[in-house]
C-alpha cells in the first residue's frame, strides 16, 4: 500500500440514532467518508438495542451514536436511558472491538426536559471512557441558559432546522478529526460489573 492509499483510504461511518441522525445529509456532508444513517425517527434506545446486530453486520470502523430524547418524551426514566445507552456501548464494543466510537450527549429541547437529560448526560459521560469511547458534549452549542433549545435553531423545540445542523456540524467535525487521530482499538474491552 502506498501512502497516497493510505491517506485516501478513511473509515466507514455508521451514524445511529432517532430522528436526528436520520434527517442528517451525512453523504453530502461527509463526502469523503463512506457512510451509513442507521437513524430511524421514533426512535428509543429499547429499539437501538435491537437493531445492533445491523450495526455489527456493516463492520463499521467508526460509530457515532445519538439517542434518548424519544425515550424523556414517553416518561422513560433517566436511569433506564442511561442503562440502554451502556448496554449499547458495551455490546458494540465487544463486538467491534477494533472500531473507534463517539458517543453525543443527549440534545437540549424544551427547556422542562433539561434536568433529566443533563442528569442523562453526566452519567452518560463520566461512563465512556471505560468503554474507550469518546464523548462529544453538544449541550453548549445548542441550549440557551435556561436549558432550551435554542430556538433559531429548531421550529418545534425538538428536531433542528439546516442552522441547527450546521451548529451540529461544528462541533461533530472537530469531534471526528479527534476520533480520527485517537489510536486504534484493538482488542475487546472486558466489563467488571459488581454481582449481587
Amino acid at each position: 500500500m502506498t501512502d497516497d492509499m493510505f491517506i485516501e483510504s478513511r473509515p466507514s461511518i455508521v451514524f445511529l440514532g432517532d430522528s436526528l441522525t436520520e434527517d442528517g445529509r451525512w453523504a453530502e456532508w461527509f463526502p469523503d467518508r463512506e457512510t451509513q444513517n442507521l437513524g430511524v425517527g421514533g426512535n428509543t434506545t429499547d429499539d437501538v438495542v435491537a437493531r445492533l446486530d445491523d450495526v455489527v453486520a456493516l463492520q463499521p470502523e467508526v460509530v457515532v451514536l445519538l439517542v434518548g430524547t424519544n425515550d424523556l418524551s414517553t416518561r422513560k426514566s433517566v436511569e433506564h436511558v442511561v442503562r440502554n445507552i451502556e448496554y449499547v456501548l458495551v455490546t458494540l464494543r465487544r463486538a467491534l472491538p477494533g472500531a473507534r466510537m463517539l458517543l453525543q450527549s443527549i440534545m437540549p429541547r424544551g427547556r422542562e426536559f433539561a434536568a433529566r437529560i443533563q442528569d442523562a448526560n453526566r452519567h452518560l459521560r463520566q461512563f465512556a471512557p471505560s468503554v474507550n469511547v469518546q464523548y462529544l458534549d453538544l449541550w453548549p452549542t445548542l441550549a440557551l441558559e435556561d436549558g432550551e433549545l435554542d430556538p433559531a435553531l429548531s421550529d418545534d423545540r425538538l428536531h433542528l432546522n439546516d442552522a441547527g445542523y450546521e451548529r451540529w456540524l461544528g462541533e461533530l467535525r472537530p469531534g471526528l478529526e479527534r476520533l480520527d487521530d485517537a489510536p486504534p482499538m484493538s482488542r475487546p474491552i472486558t466489563i467488571i460489573r459488581n454481582q449481587g
